[in-house]
């Protein structure tokens, strides 16, 4: 289990081919209290830096942008209905998707938890 974060605020926990992606504890301060989650569905395809979904707070909205090339395998639908959810525990149950790896090179240009933390300070 490697764990990487992306410049667009975003973790990926890698094991195998399959990554769980989440917003980052810095992403989801910075949004503040979420209020709507829009999710693309299992069997959705996308090449790293599509839009995977929009993320919208009280203060703004956001694009979820697909940190790898690869396929969603699943979708927490839960946050659908409980979007604040994100608020409570973005880096742990609060995930967004796990998606199926298709390009692993393209790993090894995401952050590591030392990296992102410099980038955000």
């Amino acid at each position: 289990m490697t764990i990487y974060f992306t410049e667009e605020h975003e973790w990926l926990n890698v094991e195998g081919d399959t990554a769980t992606v989440g917003i980052t504890i810095h992403a989801a301060e910075q949004l503040g209290d979420i209020v709507f989650i829009e999710l693309k569905e299992p069997g959705d395809s996308f090449t790293k830096g599509d839009d995977m979904g929009v993320i919208e707070s009280v203060k703004a909205a956001s694009e979820i942008y697909a940190p790898v090339t690869g396929e969603i395998i699943e979708a927490n639908s839960a946050l659908v209905d409980n979007p604040s959810a994100v608020n409570e525990d973005p880096e742990g149950s609060a995930w967004l998707y796990k998606m199926k790896v298709s390009d692993a090179g393209q790993l090894a240009g995401l952050m590591d938890a030392d990296a992102y933390k410099a980038s955000i300070e």
